[in-house]
């Protein structure tokens, strides 16, 4: 396997992007919006910067790197001689489902196709393509080029030889698979997003602050993150849809997400990316500053 596509130029897309170009892949990066692939490259650019400030890695390193991802705006044109798509668009079924559906006709019949989905149905995904057992999820961790992790998860129809197929090109990648079967929010966010969800309700009840919620996971379980600033970090919005999907799926209120992250949602309050979540970010990308309507 020489040659993969990632659909999707946005966090994670240009992480996997970014990671595999690193390990010596050629890298196919779609996207629909010229100015999102921009975005990504110069993302990749700044975090291979920062590598080599580090001395990570050699100025010789990063320009292999970008030389090894070319992009495309097209999905049939960026499909094309691949061995493997790996999908990383937005966390939203109807969106994914159309994108494999573009993939069931653009692709060969033999080409792997995966999706970074962190919650949604590998086996409703793989219902829309031909030869279903070719299709698995491959959940990256945020940031991806540092994160070790990644899901490999099993739709119900998922062959053995891609299982292994992908688990070993994991390793190539540096990083540690942990296969895991497909029901909603598979194992890693089955678990936190009830947590998150849980200290969020913390909130909305007064039991306590946002610093003390934080302060408690970090310096009592340590957390590296505290939930409410992990939920800036994943971003609201992600967290809700997660939170949607595993409530939807197993019918059992424990997943129903708390209306204080509903109300957020709504108002475009969202974290990091908007500027301001349960932290305030106009200043720093830093959770520092707690919310103006938090404190």
């Amino acid at each position: 396997m020489k040659t993969i596509a990632v659909i999707g130029a946005g966090t994670m897309g240009n992480g996997i992007a970014h990671t595999f170009a690193q390990s010596g892949f050629t890298v196919k990066l779609i996207d629909v919006s010229e100015k999102s692939l921009d975005k990504g490259m110069a993302t990749i650019a700044t975090n291979l910067d920062r590598m080599v400030s580090k001395g990570t890695i050699t100025e010789e390193d990063k320009a292999k790197t970008i030389t090894n991802i070319i992009t495309y705006t097209d999905i049939k044109d960026g499909v094309v001689g691949v061995d493997l798509v790996i999908e990383a668009a937005t966390e939203n079924v109807e969106l994914k489902l159309n994108i494999f559906k573009q993939l069931n006709e653009a692709c060969s019949h033999s080409t792997i196709l995966a999706t970074n989905t962190s919650s949604i149905s590998i086996t409703q995904i793989g219902a829309v393509v031909a030869h279903p057992e070719r299709v698995i999820g491959m959940h990256f961790m945020n940031p991806v080029p540092i994160m070790k992790l990644v899901e490999i998860i099993r739709g119900y129809t998922t062959s053995d030889e891609v299982t292994q197929i992908i688990m070993n090109l994991s390793e190539k990648l540096g990083k540690t698979p942990v296969e895991v079967n497909d029901y909603p929010g598979f194992v890693a966010n089955r678990i936190l997003m009830p947590m998150i969800n849980e200290a969020i309700e913390t909130l909305y009840n007064k039991v306590a602050g946002v610093y003390e919620i934080d302060t408690v996971m970090k310096l009592g379980m340590g957390h590296p993150m505290g939930p409410l600033q992990l939920a800036d970090f994943i971003g609201l919005d992600v967290c809700l849809a997660i939170l949607n999907v595993m409530y939807d799926g197993f019918k059992n209120p424990k997943y129903a997400p708390c209306p204080l992250l509903v109300n957020m949602v709504r108002a475009g309050k969202i974290g990091v990316k908007s500027g301001e979540g349960f932290y305030d970010y106009s200043e720093t990308k830093k959770a520092e500053k707690i919310a103006k309507q938090f404190i």
